[in-house]
């Protein structure tokens, strides 16, 4: 079996943040810049908090089967659940997306490396 790789985003808004909170996230908003975004096995998290409450958890996973794409979005979520509730964020609208690499339309440049590997 091969081992496909999945990207789950999970996206939500920040809710009731005190200003204590508010400036915690302002002081960290360069680590935080979706300019860095980068989906990793830990997940990154990104925000502009001056623009708007809302954040984006970026995760990557694995699996062997097409349905274990489930279980690396549960994953995730509860990864993103954590981070905030360890950190006292209250949150709301907690939503995600997942994409199976395997799955997803080659692009020109891969298409061309792929045809050349079967000649």
């Amino acid at each position: 079996m091969t081992t496909r790789t999945f990207r789950v985003t999970v996206r939500g808004v920040f809710d009731g943040l005190s200003a204590e909170q508010r400036a915690q996230l302002l002081s960290r908003a360069a680590e935080h810049d979706v300019l860095r975004a980068a989906f990793t096995p830990e997940g990154h998290l990104s925000y502009d908090i001056t623009a708007r409450p809302a954040f984006t958890f970026r995760f990557q996973d694995t699996g062997e089967e097409e349905e274990d794409i489930l279980v690396a979005t549960e994953r995730a979520e509860e990864a993103a659940r954590a981070w905030l509730t360890e950190r006292g964020y209250g949150y709301k609208n907690l939503r995600s997306s997942a994409e199976d690499l395997s799955q997803a339309p080659l692009g020109k440049r891969q298409r061309r490396a792929a045809a050349q590997r079967q000649d």
